[in-house]
């Protein structure tokens, strides 16, 4: 007797340890990318990660009249058409590159304080003394405190950073050393690098607008890790040209990839890279891997899901 029938759209190191699952499940592998919604009819289980091509999936549903469980690899699940997951089980990504998009943050932060590269000497004229910044004593702003922003809070307090955050749901408990702050317009007023970790939400959607980013703190840097969408770009770019923030680092943007001649392109106040801060994890497929062999138990047996997605919270 066979297990569940698994739709693997992840990579093919995933279907051996499925195949293993003491459920005696069926793997299919479906690696096209361009049109990952082409799903097996017979599929129970799928196992998926944000495609280029996801957004574009057709408004209809296809017949999926078996498909009950849907886990991601990615944390974010607003890219995914609404017909995939609602009234499914729905787990996400959530957490698995914490570290890597902690440490790609604190690059970042480096690179504006110290810019190191700049002071190389290349040529005797290049001996010479200026000021740099420091990090001992700045303020970094969370807007969100997850996992990601959990992961970067260590970091930063590791170098005596003064850390404050802001999130959706109410404090429990506030970590030690943590400020938290009521309101994202005070957050912004406060800190001198201030890091988007929020999901994109109805909520959230279009937030760090021209209204909240003229209370920040003159020489603001703003690191955006999440969501393009999340950041109104051509209030940016009002904020910079006003002197309102000093510089920006934009991981995401909207749309990615950005179109040549995008104003945030080429800008020197604006550090962009290719969404690329999830990346330098060694163990991030080992770590997936993990999390849906503890669901596939936890589906099996009726429990609830590792980062099962609360669709009233949007994340």
């Amino acid at each position: 007797m066979t297990g569940p029938v698994i739709c693997n759209q992840v990579s093919p190191e995933l279907t051996g340890p499925l195949a293993a699952h003491p459920s005696k499940p069926k793997v299919i592998e479906c690696f096209d990318t361009r049109t990952p919604w082409n799903i097996p009819a017979e599929a129970e289980i799928l196992v998926t990660r944000f495609f280029e091509a996801w957004p574009t999936a057709p408004k209809v549903a296809p017949d999926l009249p078996r498909l009950r469980f849907v886990q991601t690899f990615s944390a974010g699940v607003e890219a995914y058409p609404d017909w995939l997951l609602r009234d499914r089980l729905v787990s996400c990504g959530r957490g698995l590159t914490s570290d890597q998009i902690a440490e790609y943050v604190m690059a970042a932060i480096m690179r504006v304080e110290k810019d190191i590269e700049s002071f190389r000497v290349s040529k005797a004229s290049d001996w010479r003394s200026r000021p740099m910044g420091r990090l001992s004593g700045r303020r970094l702003g969370l807007l969100g405190f997850g996992a990601i922003g959990q992961a970067i809070m260590r970091r930063a307090q590791a170098f005596d950073m003064v850390v404050s955050a802001v999130r959706r749901s109410a404090w429990a408990d506030t970590p030690p050393g943590l400020q938290a702050c009521s309101s994202a317009e005070e957050l912004f007023a406060s800190c001198d690098h201030l890091v988007l970790a929020m999901p994109v939400t109805a909520q959230t959607r279009g937030m760090v607008n021209r209204e909240l980013l003229s209370c920040a703190k003159p020489g603001l840097h703003l690191i955006n890790i999440s969501r393009g969408a999340l950041l109104d770009q051509e209030a940016l770019i009002a904020a910079l040209d006003a002197g309102e923030i000093s510089s920006a680092t934009l991981d995401v943007m909207t749309p990615e990839p950005p179109p040549e001649g995008h104003p945030l392109l080429g800008r020197p106040d604006v550090f962009v890279t290719p969404h690329i801060s999830y990346a330098g994890g060694i163990s991030e497929l080992d770590k997936f891997c993990a999390r849906i062999l503890a669901n596939l138990d936890a589906y099996i047996e009726g429990r609830p899901l590792a980062e099962q997605v609360d669709f009233q919270r949007g994340y």
